[in-house]
C-alpha cells in the first residue's frame, strides 16, 4: 500500500505578475523534486484582481497540472487578503506564503519543512538584506518595527516577512479570525504557538515593479497600530489630561502675576493673546484626538458592517469548498 503523503500548501498571491508566474511554478517544482518522496503538495494562486495576462498564463498551468488551483477574486482586495483567502481554502497539513517575484527563494522551503517537523508550529522568514530596496522603504520599515515593536500588544520581529510556514492547527485557528482591516503575519503572531526562523536575503525582483506603494504601506502601517494597540487611542487622553494641566497652572500663574502681584516682572501679558493662543493650542491638540477617534471609529465601521471580506469570481482544480 502507498504511503499517504503529508500534504503542504504553497499560496501564492498575483497582482500583475504574468511575467512571473512560471518562473515561481518552475522553482517550486524544482525544489519538489529533491522531497517528493516525503511530501505532497498544491500550489494555490490568488488572483487579486490583476489586469495583465496573468490569469491565462495560472489557467494554462493548471489544464496540465491537477495541483496548481487557482482562485480569482472579483476586484482588487489587497494582498493580506488574498494571503487570507489562501489560507481559508489550503488542505494541506502545513501551509507555506511566498511571493510571486522571488524575492522568497523557494530553494529555502526544505528548510521551512525541516524546522516545522522539529516542532515548530510557525516558521518565519527574517530578511537581512533586501536587494534593491530603496532608501525611503528601508527608512520605513526600519521605523515602522520600531514603533510596532514599542506600541502593539503583538510583537513583531523586526524585518520578519509574510514568506512563513503555519501548521495546520495555526491555519485552523486563523480562520476563525473575523477581521476585515487585517495584516496576516501581525494576527498569525498574535496567535502565539512555538515558533522559529529562518534568515534570508531576499532577491531582487524579477520582474515589473514592486506593487506596494508608498500609500499603500503607509495604510497596512495604520493599520496595523490601529489593529494591535491601544496606545494611540490612549495618547488622547493623557494628552488630554496634560494639556489640561499645563493651561490650569499657566492660566493661575497669569492671574497672579498679572492682577494680584501687578505684574513686578514686566511680562505685560495680553489678555486677548494670552486667550488666543491658549485656545489654539488647545483646538490643535482636540483636533489630533478627534483624528485618532475617527481612525478607530472607520475601523469599528468595517468590522460592524459585516460584509464578505472577498468575493471569488473563479475556481479552478478545486473540488467542494
Amino acid at each position: 500500500m502507498k504511503k499517504q503523503l503529508r500534504l503542504i500548501s504553497i499560496i501564492i498571491p498575483i497582482y500583475n505578475e504574468e511575467k512571473n508566474v512560471p518562473l515561481i511554478v518552475g522553482e517550486i517544482k524544482t525544489v519538489w523534486e529533491k522531497i517528493k518522496d516525503k511530501y505532497d503538495h498544491e500550489i494555490i494562486f490568488i488572483n487579486d484582481g490583476s489586469h495583465d495576462g496573468s490569469e491565462k498564463v495560472i489557467e494554462k498551468l493548471a489544464e496540465k497540472d491537477k495541483k496548481i488551483k487557482y482562485i480569482a477574486f472579483s476586484r482588487n482586495f489587497g494582498k493580506e487578503i488574498a494571503l487570507t483567502a489562501g489560507i481559508h481554502i489550503a488542505d494541506g497539513d502545513a501551509a507555506i506564503m511566498i511571493d510571486a517575484d522571488l524575492q522568497h527563494p523557494p530553494k529555502l522551503i526544505p528548510e521551512f519543512i525541516e524546522k516545522w517537523e522539529a516542532g515548530a508550529d510557525i516558521v518565519i522568514g527574517v530578511r537581512i538584506k533586501n536587494q534593491g530596496e530603496g532608501f525611503v522603504k528601508k527608512t520605513g520599515s526600519y521605523f515602522f518595527y520600531k514603533i510596532a515593536r514599542a506600541i502593539c500588544d503583538t510583537k513583531l520581529k523586526e524585518r520578519e516577512t509574510d514568506y512563513r510556514l503555519i501548521d495546520r492547527c495555526v491555519i485552523d485557528e486563523f480562520n476563525n479570525f473575523t477581521e476585515r482591516s487585517r495584516i496576516a503575519r501581525g494576527l498569525i503572531d498574535w496567535l502565539g504557538f512555538e515558533r522559529d526562523f529562518i534568515f534570508f536575503n531576499a532577491n531582487e525582483r524579477s520582474n515589473g515593479t514592486a506593487r506596494y506603494s508608498p500609500i499603500k504601506l503607509y495604510r497596512l502601517a495604520a493599520s496595523t497600530f490601529i489593529s494591535h494597540s491601544l496606545l494611540p487611542l490612549k495618547l488622547a487622553g493623557w494628552l488630554g489630561i496634560f494639556i489640561t494641566l499645563f493651561s490650569g497652572t499657566f492660566g493661575l500663574f497669569i492671574l497672579i502675576e498679572k492682577y494680584i502681584l501687578h505684574d513686578p516682572w514686566n511680562m505685560y501679558f495680553s489678555g486677548s493673546a494670552t486667550l488666543a493662543v491658549i485656545i489654539l493650542f488647545l483646538v490643535g491638540i482636540i483636533l489630533i484626538c478627534l483624528g485618532l477617534v475617527c481612525l478607530y471609529i472607520a475601523n469599528i465601521h468595517g468590522e460592524v458592517t459585516n460584509r464578505p471580506i472577498y468575493v471569488i469570481k473563479k475556481r479552478i482544480n478545486f473540488n467542494k469548498k
